[in-house]
């Protein structure tokens, strides 16, 4: 079927976190939901489901672990068994409980700020202690790895790296020579990898995404990729992820620090899961098309009309990183556009070093809708003549 990404359907009164933590007048583009109906099919499970009216506690789906593997075989060339697959309520609660299950208090957990923010409070939740080895960036706005940071950024003390990949919210998908760098650097060193593959599914032009876990078996053997079809399919509010841990002895340890805190996903979240990997696809190749032409409406909106702003060359994710460093606005770009063009974006200093000055743009949204928002930043900015 023909999906119109193009519809705009209201969310201000179905109790949305996006919609609702500002006022009526406010356009939101932060958290990272889109505003695009989910697959049909995936509609059509869940009211199936609901229609049978009882909501019992729900098995191990396996037949959900073989679609997933099988999704992992298909896309990657990467061999996984159902065993070794978790299901978990969301990956933001995966990376939590892997920092907790792989660390002791005052051990550190490294990553590449400025990163997605919950994990910059994952170390300090489990009482563990952030480390960082900054992404760079050049005059075009492309972020790279220093690999002599990132390799003398870990000490005695590193336990765990925290990767993001594709990452958000600089939006690269980081190429084999660059995962199998960080990787060897991680073996020297004893270091465990948990990767946030959420965004996998959304990549653009030349662009493959590569799970770190999959370039060899010795790398799996200390890795946990988490992923979902939350992002790709926009159904976030359902709870549903998984972890693949190659590692017996890793899933063991695992599985012993969740019993009795982390649950297992709903029965919805498992049904919205099946359905959108065994009958999503023709969605998804659909919204990665317009996707791609809100992207460079954005990119052409901002050069002809707020040259001011740089933006980040995306190459996965439906976030742009917007440089905002050159305005000189009063307060923050965040604060400036909040309450000067009523649209709110993610503030960029929440990502951690080197996000200051930045705000974060979700263009998951109907163009007409991105368009609106974007004309309200180039009014106020015309407003104080920047």
């Amino acid at each position: 079927m023909q999906y119109n990404f193009d519809e705009i359907i209201p969310r201000r009164k179905t109790d949305s976190e996006k919609w609702n933590k500002y006022g009526e007048n406010i356009l939101p583009y932060w958290v990272a939901d889109m505003d695009f109906q989910s697959p049909q099919p995936v509609i059509d499970a869940l009211q199936e489901r609901v229609s049978h009216g009882i909501f019992g506690y729900p098995l191990d789906d396996n037949s959900l672990k073989e679609t997933i593997c099988n999704r992992m075989e298909n896309l990657y060339h990467w061999k996984v068994t159902p065993q070794e697959i978790l299901f978990l309520p969301g990956v933001v609660t995966g990376f939590n409980l892997m920092v907790n299950a792989l660390t002791q208090p005052g051990e550190g957990v490294l990553m590449q700020p400025p990163v997605y923010p919950p994990f910059l409070f994952a170390p300090h939740y489990a009482k563990a202690i952030q480390q960082n080895a900054p992404l760079l960036i050049d005059s075009n706005n492309h972020y790279s790895i220093d690999f002599d940071l990132f390799k003398d950024s870990i000490n005695e003390k590193t336990k765990l790296f925290l990767l993001c990949n594709p990452h958000n919210p600089v939006g690269r998908v980081f190429t084999r020579t660059e995962l199998q760098n960080m990787a060897e650097i991680c073996l020297r060193n004893n270091v465990y990898i948990c990767s946030d593959e959420i965004h996998a599914d959304i990549t653009y032009q030349r662009f493959v995404h590569i799970p770190i876990a999959s370039l060899s078996p010795e790398i799996a053997q200390k890795t946990i990729t988490l992923m979902a079809p939350s992002k790709t399919f926009n159904i976030a509010g359902l709870g549903f992820s998984f972890a693949i841990i190659q590692n017996p002895d890793l899933m063991e340890t695992v599985k012993k620090t969740r019993s009795g805190l982390v649950s297992s996903p709903n029965l919805l979240g498992l049904t919205a899961a099946l359905a959108a990997y065994n009958y999503g696809e023709e969605w998804l190749l659909q919204l990665l098309s317009y996707l791609q032409g809100n992207w460079q409406k954005l990119n052409d909106f901002i050069a002809t009309n707020i040259p001011g702003i740089k933006i980040t060359p995306i190459e996965s994710t439906y976030l742009a990183w917007l440089d905002c460093r050159d305005l000189l606005v009063e307060k923050s770009p965040y604060e400036f556009f909040l309450n000067e063009a009523g649209v709110a974006f993610n503030d960029g200093k929440n990502f951690g070093s080197g996000g200051e000055g930045f705000v974060r743009f979700n263009f998951g949204c109907p163009r007409s809708l991105m368009v609106e928002g974007l004309e309200r930043m180039q009014r106020a900015l015309e407003e104080i003549g920047r």
